[in-house]
């Protein structure tokens, strides 16, 4: 596979992009739908309640961080993890312009 040439691309359709990978593995959808449920959640109850490895959890959990959606904070040596109120509002406002543009777009033809 080709490198992606970002730069060729708007802000917008990259983070459309960056986000849409978070939400491209089901382990991540089912990550995501767990930490919503709950105030603040440790890494090894994710990984039991989703049904995968504590280190396999962890790197989702990475992966989705580094996307801004979670939140971290360390209680002693816990690592507790959260929803990020704003970026997911972020995410959602992007998504829905992105599909009611295209719908719009969609239905001219």
């Amino acid at each position: 596979m080709g490198v992606t040439k970002r730069y060729i691309h708007s802000m917008r359709a990259n983070q459309i992009a960056d986000l849409a990978k978070i939400l491209s593995n089901p382990a991540r959808v089912a990550i995501i739908e767990y930490i919503g449920d709950c105030d603040g959640c440790l890494c090894q109850d994710i990984s039991e309640k989703i049904r995968l490895s504590q280190p396999t959890t962890s790197q989702h959990l990475q992966v989705i961080k580094r996307a801004g959606v979670l939140k971290s904070q360390f209680k002693g040596k816990a690592q507790y993890y959260s929803i990020d109120a704003r970026k997911w509002e972020q995410l959602q406002g992007l998504f829905y312009d992105f599909f009611e543009h295209t719908k719009l777009k969609m239905s001219e033809k």
